[in-house]
């Protein structure tokens, strides 16, 4: 598959081959997700470039992880599908994030803040049922980022599909969240609560009560935040 290669033939290393290259397990990350399409797997990972990512994508389908289909309709789009094989991967993923949460110091990591990535692993983990059966619109606004970066729209329709906007979308606002990004991020980590955020006056939630008061429930929170952080 590289070039790079270990020449040894142990399991371990064979894998590594595969799956080890830069931005490869932050790829499965997000095709372990439920991402498929091209442009939600760059949403997923804004930070490599779209020919690095296509790279990657051909390098999986030749190892038999992932497989191309054409999604029908009259939009020549293709989706990317994890294979048995790419399946069998998701535990290895899981357990590479659980370590991570359990043994990275949590210094470090928060010093790689994204608003993007953010507000996209929001947008799929959200938890709709707490919500209204109607269009809910919540709005989260982090003054501490340039004007570019600094509003996001979540946007949870009557039959409970989540969508995420970057340009104002129009509609009513049902709730205001302003934070800077930090606190945002280690709330989504598990590493502090929307209760002691809002105590703080770090978080401030403008609008409907029953959204604020349900927020720790529907925000959802990362998939990796049940595990108990011991690294400092």
């Amino acid at each position: 598959m590289t070039n790079a290669s270990y020449k040894q033939f142990c399991p371990v290393a064979m894998a590594s081959e595969i799956i080890c290259t830069r931005w490869t397990v932050v790829l499965l990350r997000e095709l372990v997700a439920g991402s498929t399409r091209f442009n939600e797997l760059r949403r997923g990972v804004p930070r490599m470039s779209p020919a690095l990512l296509a790279k990657r994508l051909r390098e999986l389908e030749a190892a038999g992880v992932v497989t191309r289909e054409r999604v029908p309709g009259p939009t020549n789009v293709e989706a990317y599908c994890l294979t048995d094989a790419g399946r069998d991967l998701q535990p290895v993923v899981e357990a590479i994030g659980m370590w991570g949460q359990k043994w990275v110091e949590t210094e470090p990591s928060l010093e790689n803040l994204d608003p993007e990535l953010l507000m996209w692993d929001m947008r799929r983990n959200l938890d709709t049922s707490p919500v209204p059966d109607q269009r809910v619109v919540i709005e989260f606004i982090y003054p501490d980022l340039p004007e570019t970066q600094r509003r996001w729209w979540l946007i949870v329709e009557a039959d409970r599909t989540v969508d995420l906007c970057h340009i104002d979308p129009g509609f009513d606002v049902d709730l205001y969240a302003t934070s800077d990004l930090r606190t945002m991020t280690e709330i989504w980590m598990g590493l502090r609560s929307v209760a002691d955020a809002v105590k703080r006056e770090d978080l401030v939630l403008v609008g409907s009560s029953d959204l604020s008061d349900s927020m720790q429930t529907w925000l959802g929170l990362s998939p990796f935040a049940r595990q108990e952080k011991l690294a400092s």
